[in-house]
């Protein structure tokens, strides 16, 4: 099944951001948005949020917990050794251990969580809307589908208005974005 999307390219951030606006208050719906760094604007006008940061906090919290249980575990109720005059649960020689374990879990973990979430796995083919999107270009990318000729015209005059270097129509056989 082809699908088409209407794509945008434009040089200047102001005018990406703009061009942003515009087709919402149109109520047009964006597919997908490419920055060659990173706008934080973007995520506040397109309504989108990450839980990564909140599955990074309970990986941390389980990480800190099973840490200190096992270390718990083996120090005093498995294999209880005295040495220099310690005690068996002697708790702040545990907190350097549990800060790095934790620090690397979190790590793993959550490169894991974006892995799992954005579907990226050895073989996957990339969807590539446009290749400048990365190096100096803002691109936004539009599904017009469902649409039909006037409001797809309407996007592009919408986008060329707000200052789109170039606005053209791209056919996708499999998208995996």
């Amino acid at each position: 099944m082809k699908r088409v999307f209407k794509i945008g390219i434009f040089d200047e951030e102001e005018r990406f951001i703009s061009s942003i606006e515009s087709l919402q208050k149109k109520e047009f719906k964006i597919y997908d948005v490419f920055t060659p760094y990173p706008v934080h604007e973007v995520f506040h006008l397109l309504k989108r949020k990450s839980r990564l940061p909140t599955a990074a906090y309970f990986f941390g919290l389980f990480a800190i917990i099973g840490v200190l249980a096992f270390l718990y575990y083996t120090s005093v109720i498995d294999w209880p050794i005295v040495y220099g005059g310690k005690p068996f649960n002697s708790f702040p020689s545990f907190i350097v251990v549990t800060i790095v374990i934790t620090i690397f879990t979190v790590t793993i973990a959550s490169l894991a969580a974006f892995s799992a979430r954005s579907k990226l796995i050895p073989g996957r083919e990339n969807t590539i809307f446009d290749s400048r999107a990365t190096d100096d270009k803002f691109v936004i990318v539009v599904n017009t589908d469902l649409l039909d000729n006037s409001k797809s015209e309407q996007i592009t005059t919408l986008m060329k208005e707000n200052g789109a270097v170039e606005v053209y129509d791209k056919d996708f056989e499999n998208i995996y974005a």
